[in-house]
């Protein structure tokens, strides 16, 4: 099927109608919490289960209409305050050359892992994310339009780290045994593959901003496999280096930065330091105590998160108590609703339903109960 060329066009959005997000991750005073599901779009949606039917994993992040179904079917469904564009964290290896299979059942797989310093070699360096990437940045744009200004559209990443997780462990592991071998026996090449990623993933994030994205998020979904010692050594340098070089390259580019969420699953020892690396967000998954959270950051960032996934099987009724203590631990202003880490693929969407409208109706609750007070 072809689309009007003004589908791809980066000029001319639609106006957006639902600015809460933007206003919550830039610290400004909202009315009510917003909140979006990380994993929105995925398998707990029979919708999306007929589109995998019909195409392979890749297909569907490879192809911008597909992609673009994909991101608006929450948007139909739920009153999110944010559309997430439909993609992966493991197009950034496919574009350095490495091949990337989606296995029923198991997962990400790489067939020819890296396995030793000199196959960094194999990598291709020099990438133009335009020609490696432009079926992305043509999914971001389209789905700008085809949102009609509903809610703003997320663009996202994974870091440095994380995918040189999945480069050298070759998929999912408990252990990431491989990546940890190679920050202790060979710590000039992991720093080489480190950098070949963060200028990747910065010329990435900057193509998705032009192509229309209004937020970015950075998953370090691996930052649990790290101490307090090798995260600041190799994850939070490279973190720091992509937000203030995101956010240069855009202004060069005659383009207003965005916000930027950092989530780094895992890295509770690291707050604090998340909290000054130059992201507006920082995203905590759920075994962080927001008071404590709170407590560490100061003020100085929006926080987002953090019920426990596994709590949407639990009765709307109990969803909506969750909810509550959740927003009561946060407060109602510098923070984004979210899921702890991605939604389950046996959730019920009705349940997605019960916490998207608990959080919406009980902060506005709270900010009302809070102004007659005052």
């Amino acid at each position: 099927m072809t689309l009007p060329e003004h589908l791809y066009s980066t000029n001319n959005f639609p106006e957006l109608k639902n600015d809460l997000m933007l206003r919550a991750a830039r610290g400004e005073k909202t009315e009510r919490v917003p909140v979006w599901v990380m994993r929105q779009a995925g398998r707990y949606l029979e919708e999306f289960r007929a589109m995998r039917a019909e195409n392979e994993f890749f297909k569907v992040c490879q192809t911008p209409e597909l992609a673009c179904e994909v991101t608006l079917q929450p948007i139909r469904r739920f009153q999110l305050d944010a559309a997430i564009i439909f993609s992966d964290i493991l197009v950034v290896p496919q574009a350095l050359g490495m091949t990337v299979e989606m296995i029923p059942g198991k997962g990400p797989s790489f067939p020819e892992p890296l396995k030793l310093p000199e196959d960094l070699s194999k990598l291709d360096k020099d990438v133009d994310v335009n020609k490696t990437l432009g079926y992305v940045f043509d999914a971001i744009t389209l789905t700008r339009h085809k949102l009609e200004g509903k809610v703003p559209l997320i663009g996202f990443s994974g870091a440095p780290w994380t995918l040189m997780c999945y480069m050298i462990e070759g998929g999912g592991s408990e252990s990431m045994s491989k990546p940890k071998q190679w920050l202790y026996q060979y710590e000039e090449a992991s720093h080489q593959l480190l950098n070949i990623l963060t200028k990747v993933i910065i010329d990435y994030l900057v193509g998705q901003v032009i192509a229309g994205a209004q937020l970015l998020q950075v998953f370090e979904s691996h930052a649990g496999h790290l101490c307090a010692r090798t995260f600041n050594t190799f994850a939070l340098p490279y973190l720091s280096i992509i937000a203030r070089q995101v956010e240069e390259k855009v202004r060069a580019q005659g383009k207003e930065p965005v916000p930027m969420i950092i989530f780094a699953k895992g890295a509770h020892y690291a707050i604090e330091d998340l909290a000054q690396s130059g992201y507006e967000v920082v995203g905590l998954d759920w075994t962080v105590n927001p008071k404590t959270a709170r407590h560490q950051t100061q003020g100085k960032v929006t926080l987002q998160g953090n019920m426990d996934p596994g709590a949407l099987y639990a009765s709307k009724e109990e969803i909506r108590t969750i909810v509550r203590e959740m927003l009561e631990q946060f407060g109602t202003q510098q923070h984004i609703a979210n899921l702890g880490h991605g939604i389950y693929p046996t959730i019920d969407p009705d349940h997605v339903e019960a916490f998207v409208d608990a959080v919406h109706s009980i902060s506005e609750e709270i900010n009302l109960d809070s102004k007659k007070k005052n």
